[in-house]
């Protein structure tokens, strides 16, 4: 192609452009809206997209308005739908807003407070234990695990008290 070959390809190009982006842009804008769920920033790379695949194929396109509409319209339909199909493939991207969000909370406090609690249940009595086990991890009333234990309910009550005192005493002192 020579000189005068390639000066008119791209006055060619530059009325295809002029043509594409002062009569098809807003039409387009507002028909990807709708496919792309309303998603401006999405629908404007899409517009851009089809707008650049014209002028990439503008020597093969029909100049015709109707053929170009039709063209652009189909071009970007397919776009969106390469979109939709990329976002189902992977997982959808989130947007941090605060970087504090991303943080883990810190369960240390709770992981320590268990490791001492199991430690000190550990070396209470037998007798002690169980009265924790039976209302505490079984839910029984103080009554119900008077009869499970075969003891009186004050002395389950007294077994609490003292089991709990000394849990108590041991987180503070750990503390």
């Amino acid at each position: 192609m020579g000189d005068q070959g390639k000066v008119a390809q791209a006055h060619q190009d530059e009325e295809l452009l002029t043509l594409l982006y002062g009569q098809f842009q807003r039409m387009l804008f507002s028909q990807v809206l709708c496919l792309t769920n309303y998603d401006r920033q999405w629908t404007e790379d899409v517009v851009q997209e089809t707008l650049i695949r014209a002028w990439q194929n503008s020597a093969h396109l029909v100049r015709e308005p109707g053929m170009l509409r039709g063209w652009l319209c189909t071009v970007a339909r397919r776009i969106v739908i390469d979109g939709w199909r990329s976002r189902q493939a992977r997982p959808q991207e989130v947007e941090l807003l605060r970087p504090d969000i991303a943080e883990s909370p810190d369960d240390t406090e709770q992981t320590l407070s268990v490791m001492v609690i199991t430690d000190v249940v550990r070396q209470l009595s037998d007798e002690h234990r169980s009265a924790i086990y039976e209302t505490y991890v079984m839910g029984r009333t103080v009554k119900e695990a008077a009869i499970v234990l075969g003891v009186p309910e004050g002395t389950v009550k007294s077994r609490l008290y003292k089991a709990m005192h000394t849990i108590r005493r041991a987180l503070q002192d750990r503390s």
